[in-house]
């Protein structure tokens, strides 16, 4: 699995705040939330309504190179759906879009998270790519292809 490291050598706060997304003091009082609540910088950030979830995706494309992918217009397969149980997708906050061979693309609100692309790796038996997507955006996805009437059945092991 590749391992991904920053392209940009700054901070999450320091790109928003390049960028005037939020203010020195915004910036201050998320970080303190943060420490709190023990949530992820970003997840702080949107809880005080500083910034949006989409503020915050593209600030981590900025800051990692991670493509951003918008799953609104989406339409996932059933097999790829499949692929990856329910319960890993809650977990993890991702969902499979797209499966070629044995290389799985999945859209993440956390690309960075490690244990979650080996979880998903080990469960699959793909190589995982990974993209960002919003947390809303992944949770309708599960709800739609998951969750609803249509959706597919449970995976069995």
């Amino acid at each position: 699995m590749k391992y991904f490291s920053k392209t940009v050598n700054k901070q999450l706060g320091e790109i928003l705040l390049e960028r005037g997304v939020i203010s020195r003091v915004q910036l201050e009082a998320a970080l303190k939330k943060q420490k709190e609540l023990g949530l992820l910088f970003g997840e702080a950030l949107v809880a005080l309504k500083y910034a949006t979830e989409e503020d915050i995706v593209q600030a981590l494309t900025c800051q990692y190179g991670f493509p951003f992918l918008p799953l609104s217009n989406y339409e996932i397969s059933r097999e790829v759906v499949a692929a990856v149980p329910v319960d890993v997708c809650k977990k993890y906050c991702l969902i499979p879009i797209d499966r070629i061979g044995r290389s799985l693309t999945l859209a993440m609100a956390n690309p960075l998270n490690v244990q979650a692309l080996e979880d998903v790796e080990r469960v699959t038996s793909c190589a995982v790519q990974a993209f960002v997507s919003t947390a809303s955006e992944i949770k309708n996805g599960i709800k739609h292809y998951y969750e609803s009437a249509d959706a597919i059945p449970p995976r069995t092991p």
